[in-house]
């Protein structure tokens, strides 16, 4: 399989202050690729350094082409598309207009076709076809985080980089978002996954990392990490040990 990014030797942070210390990882095209770690330790650093929103040091591949000194606006164009943690909607806008708003890319590759896309954006996430007409910021938490996600895919992006999709949301909704990562797969787009919640995560990745004070302290299969005695110790708790036993 092969890489659509591939990162090497990546240093970013604010200022003089560097947050990230030398971060290689590999996604492969097609697969769900997490990174989990704790508050702090540089997660949605990583995914604000790969789209462009913060400068960074290290070598960026995309599609085979290095791309550390593109625009976060060429990146989007490569097909590359960030849901960040905040969600970022237009919340006095109706659910279809901040739909359409992430259409940008598709609009300007001339593609005639490009609102088939909403249809699909509505059959992955019925709820938002029901509330099309609805302001953005009546949503609940989870339809916005429907939202926010359905607003990526408008653009048919390559790689979707999903930055704690499941935070603040009720276990139930949790589980809802996590089926349409799994979904996702089906359609072929790789995805970064960013997450506090390893379990859930590890469950639909292909490959982890887990990232401690800026650095990749251990990566490997996502089933192998589940496994782990670190892993299960710090971020799984003492019910999966007894599960894994």
């Amino acid at each position: 399989m092969s890489s659509l990014l591939t990162v090497h030797d990546l240093h970013a942070g604010y200022g003089r202050a560097e947050v990230l210390h030398g971060i290689a990882i590999d996604a492969p095209e097609g697969s769900v690729i997490t990174v989990i770690g704790p508050n702090g330790a540089g997660k949605s650093t990583l995914l604000n350094a790969l789209m462009g929103v913060l400068p960074a040091r290290g070598n960026i591949e995309f599609m085979g082409q290095p791309i550390g000194e593109f625009t976060l606006e060429e990146r989007v164009m490569l097909g590359m598309a960030l849901v960040p943690e905040k969600r970022e909607l237009f919340g006095t806008m109706p659910v279809e207009d901040n739909l359409v708003l992430g259409a940008f890319r598709q609009v300007r590759l001339r593609n005639s076709r490009w609102r088939e896309q909403l249809d699909a954006v509505y059959e992955l996430f019925p709820r938002l076809k029901e509330r099309r007409t609805q302001q953005a910021g009546t949503l609940s938490g989870g339809e916005r985080q429907m939202l926010a996600v359905g607003r990526a895919l408008m653009s048919r992006p390559r790689l979707l980089m999903l930055d704690e999709p499941s935070l603040g949301l009720a276990p139930l909704v949790v589980q809802e978002i996590f089926r349409t990562v799994s979904a996702l797969r089906a359609t072929g787009v790789t995805i970064l996954l960013v997450e506090q919640n390893a379990r859930a995560a590890l469950e639909v990745a292909d490959h982890g990392y887990v990232l401690e004070m800026g650095s990749v302290s251990l990566e490997g299969p996502a089933r192998e990490l589940a496994g782990d005695a670190r892993v299960i110790d710090t971020y799984l708790g003492a019910a999966r040990a007894a599960a894994t036993a």
